[in-house]
């Protein structure tokens, strides 16, 4: 498979409450709620990232190195039936995902590094994480979580996204748990998290409704908010 027909266009800007608002009025009326989502239009995400010592995956983001990625794991509304290893590679402006389902078992093992599953396990991803948590020393580095509202449209395969409520734990063993005791990672909790996603290009009608005065591009990291604390 040639990875780069699958690279997609990833935008980031932080946008105000009042301004959220006003763009989620607009989009209403040409984009469509994911089907995924609850009655609210919206669900949570819990990740765990993973780093190495030196914090390799942090300081490629600080120091805006172009060609970069980063693992983690994820699930959706406490729902431990659905966990999924993602890898996530970068250049430019580009992104590429790839993932993998593992068992609510397997990820407590990676979790408290019981390994030796993951050399020998079907999924060719988790044997990659293996050998990078062998070589590169990568290791479960912080908990992230936040409130998605996502949008879509066909034309472009657009994906709008309002991310909030970015919350982080350094105790990445509460990442199975209903509860999580975790605090906000953001300067004003208020505050929104604007990602628009697509492949070759961005219709026009989109590009028309998310203009907003004052909102720039940004390079923001939910994984480098959280890291602040540790």
């Amino acid at each position: 498979m040639d990875e780069q027909n699958r690279y997609r266009h990833e935008l980031k800007y932080e946008i105000s409450y009042t301004d959220y608002r006003a763009m989620r009025g607009r989009l209403l009326k040409v984009m469509k709620k994911d089907p995924h989502t609850a009655e609210d239009g919206r669900y949570r995400i819990r990740s765990i990232y993973f780093d190495n010592s030196e914090d390799k995956a942090l300081m490629e983001k600080i120091d805006g190195i172009q060609k970069r990625e980063k693992f983690r794991i994820r699930y959706y509304n406490d729902d431990f039936s659905f966990i999924t290893l993602e890898k996530k590679m970068k250049i430019n402006n580009l992104c590429l995902k790839c993932d993998a389902p593992i068992s609510e078992e397997e990820c407590r093992k990676i979790l408290s590094g019981d390994l030796d599953f993951m050399k020998d396990h079907p999924e060719e991803l988790v044997r990659e994480l293996y050998a990078k948590m062998h070589y590169q020393r990568l290791r479960p580095k912080v908990l992230v979580s936040y409130v998605r509202e996502p949008y879509i449209y066909q034309a472009g395969n657009v994906r709008i996204t309002f991310d909030s409520q970015v919350r982080t734990s350094l105790f990445t063993q509460e990442f199975l748990k209903k509860d999580v005791s975790d605090i906000s990672a953001t300067d004003r909790p208020q505050d929104m998290i604007l990602e628009v996603k697509y492949d070759a290009f961005l219709p026009e009608i989109i590009q028309d409704l998310i203009q907003t005065k004052g909102i720039r591009q940004q390079a923001f990291s939910k994984y480098g908010a959280c890291r602040r604390y540790g």
